[in-house]
């Protein structure tokens, strides 16, 4: 059983073949699939798509490049979006760093909104953090201050000291197909040192196609590239690391149906 944990199927990329993409990710073995809302705005596109399809679930929030369009975002609004059925993780949300689209305020803002709407639901908060990794690891200290929740830090390319922080507070980290890029040394690091029953995987489609489909669109059934390359990574037989995997989304995400 192969699970994509990140996808992003309402993109533009998609428009044309996004039921061919979904049928070449099943064919693949890919089980379950967790399509990511990027904007409020966009919601209604993103449950649409799950809606559409027993396997595919979604999550809602905004990305913190579009932070500073999010200020009037209260928990109240997050919290009615995040009961519908399914809706299984708040966000994404966090803090970028790198490319700085939404101020940085903005998006501490708005990121404690999600934050939280995710505890009083108790569904994981979906967490992006890109060159932020000080601020990020104080964040989630002060917010575990407040309650405790689930915390997936998606699409990992932060340093040991943050993973360290978070797993500590009991966070699932997810490594992308960035694993298998030849500058990502670091990466790679941090996914030996991290506990095998916290990880879980991703595409993050149609970005970050993993190696040798680089520069290429990304889709779910990438995945598996990502699976097979983690599994050699980390000494596991493929379908030992499947299986392993898929434990670890079904603890973090509880309310997906699991396949029989």
């Amino acid at each position: 059983m192969l699970i994509d944990s990140h996808v992003n199927l309402h993109h533009h990329s998609f428009t044309e073949d996004r039921d061919a993409v979904i049928a070449r990710a099943r064919n693949e073995g890919v089980a379950r699939m967790i399509t990511i809302c990027d904007k409020i705005e966009n919601f209604d596109q993103v449950i649409a798509i799950a809606e559409a399809h027993a396997d595919i679930y979604a999550s809602v929030g905004a990305h913190p490049h579009y932070a500073e369009a999010h200020l009037d975002l209260r928990v109240e609004r997050l919290i009615a979006l995040g009961r519908h059925r399914k809706v299984v993780g708040i966000g994404e949300t966090g803090l970028d760093q790198h490319y700085r689209h939404s101020p940085l305020d903005a998006q501490v803002q708005v990121f404690r909104v999600h934050a939280e709407a995710a505890r009083q639901l108790d569904k994981p908060l979906i967490i992006h953090a890109r060159q932020a990794d000080e601020m990020m690891a104080e964040l989630l200290e002060e917010e575990a201050r407040k309650g405790s929740h689930r915390i997936l830090m998606h699409c990992y390319t932060s340093g040991i000291g943050l993973a360290r922080k978070a797993l500590e507070l009991g966070a699932y980290i997810s490594f992308s197909g960035i694993l298998t890029f030849k500058n990502a040394d670091d990466v790679r690091a941090v996914a030996m040192e991290t506990p095998l029953d916290r990880i879980i995987l991703e595409t993050d489609c149609p970005y970050l196609a993993p190696v040798p489909l680089r520069g290429q669109r990304c889709e779910p059934k990438h995945v598996a590239a990502v699976y097979a390359f983690f599994s050699k990574l980390r000494g596991l037989e493929e379908e030992e690391g499947s299986a392993l995997l898929a434990d670890n989304f079904f603890r973090l995400f509880p309310t997906v149906e699991r396949p029989c």
